[in-house]
């Protein structure tokens, strides 16, 4: 474990120092971390195996899915629900679930055996993140309205899927665990055991989910309000506040997951970003907190995602070296394509977006770090065989994502309009 976890961070550091020339050139940043992560543990995949499934690499990963909601959330720009309030809602009150129960859908009709862990499938498969494909929010040719409302979705549905996984991984543990198959078919017998081992995880899960909003609300508040004041008397200032942001999810999912309350840390962090954001910048004309304040909590975000991207290069090769089933090549680009598009579509009916603009903003819907951590987090939670299971979906859609949004979609955008093209000093924003 010593010795990936070196070449892990070697291979980090290295990155760093090159990966602005790499944007430069056009080389997606995911491409250059997927390749490193595998080439830094293909010398020994069952250790890489091991570390990932181990306890300790489950809270790791659950920090790291922390900050990176809080940033999410702290990033939003214009009011709570950025500047198209309207059309956002629609998006991750409509269009969300309909593409969440879409999913799962999928899920049991192509691949019957994930009937137990479909919901899980479903939070893990369809959270959207422009990681992979920072550089279609850099073309010119995506008018500035579509390039917000996507900034400002991709921000939020990680954070509102992961209160639903967060119940759903639980129950599915349970009932992955408690559940044994009958011999001769692939059915399953439920008994009141088993029953009533799901109702318990459900309602612990429930409660859990509860405790770590509240947890969030009044932490976030809490350091919100406290920022707020003080560093309009002078007391804080952008120093100290860049500090406090970034220990604010550290201690919310600290505070969340303590024995007494046993709850979602990530969640908590995540609700404790939005409740910052609203109260520190409550009174502002423009509801966005500044960049000065933001930079240390955004760097480190970054760094995290690095890791995600780095931890995924190990996560492939896990994945494509077992048998690799072609339903779940189909589930992933159903995903990135269809389950996305349709629900984006009906939620904008009625609004003031246009046909071209709907499809667009439905297809423009890329897979990152949160599919990536949730992936990795029922890796570790599951039974061997379920676990495997969302694993390669997981594996399967993100990849297939950094293809079809990092790499082609920019080239398909700017060919549609050959006149756009990315600055030098866009890319060095």
């Amino acid at each position: 474990m010593a010795a990936l976890t070196l070449t892990g961070l070697a291979a980090l550091l290295l990155w760093s120092l090159v990966s602005h020339r790499f944007e430069r050139w056009g080389v997606p940043g995911p491409v250059v971390l997927i390749l490193l992560g595998a080439v830094s543990t293909v010398w020994d995949l069952p250790a890489y195996a091991a570390v990932i499934d181990a306890p300790s690499s489950e809270k790791v990963v659950e920090v790291i899915l922390a900050i990176i909601l809080f940033v999410d959330a702290t990033e939003v720009q214009g009011g709570i629900f950025g500047r198209d309030p309207r059309v956002l809602l629609r998006l991750v009150l409509i269009g969300l679930p309909i593409s969440l129960i879409l999913a799962a859908l999928a899920s049991v009709i192509l691949i019957p055996e994930s009937f137990l862990v479909t919901v899980v499938i479903a939070c893990v498969i369809m959270p959207t993140d422009f990681a992979p494909a920072s550089r279609i929010l850099r073309l010119r040719r995506l008018p500035a309205r579509m390039r917000d409302i996507l900034n400002v979705e991709s921000g939020y549905s990680d954070g509102l899927v992961s209160p639903l996984f967060g119940m759903a991984l639980p129950i599915a543990v349970a009932v992955a665990t408690e559940m044994p198959a009958t011999s001769g078919d692939s059915a399953v017998t439920v008994d009141s055991a088993h029953l009533q081992k799901t109702v318990n995880a459900f309602l612990n899960a429930v409660p859990a989910t509860v405790i770590a909003i509240l947890v969030g609300v009044v932490l976030g508040g809490l350091v919100g309000a406290a920022v707020r004041i003080l560093h309009r008397r002078g007391v804080a200032n952008d120093a100290g506040v860049r500090v406090a942001m970034l220990l604010l999810p550290l201690i919310s999912y600290g505070v969340a997951t303590i024995p007494i309350f046993n709850a979602n840390g990530f969640v908590a962090a995540f609700v404790a970003g939005l409740m910052y954001r609203i109260v520190r910048t409550k009174g502002q004309s423009e509801r966005t907190i500044a960049h000065s304040e933001l930079m240390l909590v955004d760097e480190i975000g970054v760094l995290a995602t690095n890791v995600v991207w780095f931890m995924l290069g190990g996560a492939a090769l896990l994945a494509f070296t077992t048998a690799f089933d072609w339903r779940v090549l189909v589930l992933a680009i159903l995903a990135l394509t269809v389950l996305r598009i349709v629900p984006v579509y009906l939620s904008l009916l009625g609004k003031s977006v246009s046909r071209r603009d709907r499809v667009l903003i439905g297809a423009l819907g890329p897979r990152g770090t949160a599919t990536i951590v949730f992936g990795l987090l029922a890796y570790n939670a599951l039974p061997n065989e379920e676990g495997d299971l969302v694993l390669v979906i997981s594996v399967v859609t993100v990849v297939g994502s950094v293809l079809l949004h990092g790499v082609l979609a920019p080239i398909m955008l700017r060919r549609m309009d050959p006149a756009d093209t990315v600055t030098r000093a866009e890319l060095e924003q």
